[in-house]
């Protein structure tokens, strides 16, 4: 019986998702169809539908910790992949495990998801988001915020410039604003990338309709692309490209947003 080749392992802390949209199980297909394997730690129960967040539950930092100890312990670790955390105790959970892989691997990527609100505006954490995200943010080899993300993580000056600059002093190596919640943007989503070695930004078509679990697609794709040894700049090229053909291949579960195709996608649209 012959094996296929090996494949590094992304390891993923996040929410699951009834509706098989977004938080794990996004991560697991967008993952798996960029040629890394997920290795799923569950931080948060929820109950939730393609479109709204009704419930809810915080899975244990202890629990959490066992999850990831169980696979950290027999499994190399290639990337790490952060959604929603749940709680502070899980942020300090997750704070601490990524320090010790980093003992191992001082350059192991990690992708930090900061996802402080569903679509709609539900909470998905039972603490102060910003309080569970303080953590991570030095730990984050990139931070992929949206516009409203952004906003609330860095109050005050309203330029992008400005605002991966604040978080940049706060630890992270690289940021991508994510431009589609833009209300002056037109017929164009614009993404901008910000790291110490500069800048640049990529321009996308804005496709009707909404999409559920487009953030995490984007995010977990950058993980994968990682993981496989990409420097950042083909990473996040080819990782929106991926997400960009998974929106416009999308498909409905029911009325509401959109479920992005992750499995059709062109790796190399």
């Amino acid at each position: 019986m012959s094996h296929g080749m090996p494949r590094p392992s992304v390891l993923v802390f996040a929410g699951a998702d009834p509706s098989g949209g977004a938080g794990i199980q996004a991560d697991v297909q967008a993952i798996s169809a960029l040629g890394a394997h997920p290795l799923s730690v569950i931080t948060v129960l929820t109950a939730q539908d393609n479109d709204r967040v009704y419930a809810i539950e915080p899975v244990s930092s202890d629990m959490v910790r066992r999850q990831a100890q169980a696979v950290i312990d027999k499994i190399d670790i290639a990337a790490v992949k952060i959604g929603i955390i749940g709680s502070r105790a899980n942020g300090e959970a997750l704070a601490e495990l990524i320090g010790l892989l980093r003992l191992q691997k001082p350059d192991l990527p990690v992708v930090l998801d900061p996802v402080l609100a569903s679509g709609h505006g539900n909470a998905l954490a039972a603490d102060e988001p910003m309080l569970i995200l303080e953590p991570l943010l030095p730990l984050a080899t990139l931070i992929t915020p949206n516009l409203p993300e952004i906003a609330a993580l860095c109050t005050g000056d309203r330029r992008a410039e400005s605002q991966a600059e604040s978080l940049m002093q706060r630890g992270c190596r690289n940021v991508l604003i994510k431009g589609g919640h833009s209300e002056t943007g037109g017929d164009k989503v614009v993404n901008r990338w910000f790291g110490k070695d500069g800048s640049r930004s990529w321009s996308w078509p804005r496709l009707p309709g909404a999409f559920h679990g487009s953030g995490c697609t984007l995010a977990s794709s950058i993980a994968a692309l990682l993981a496989q040894g990409q420097g950042m700049a083909p990473a996040l090229d080819a990782a929106q490209a991926y997400c960009q053909d998974a929106l416009a291949r999308a498909y409905a579960i029911a009325q509401g947003q959109w479920i992005p195709n992750r499995y059709t996608a062109k790796r190399n649209a």
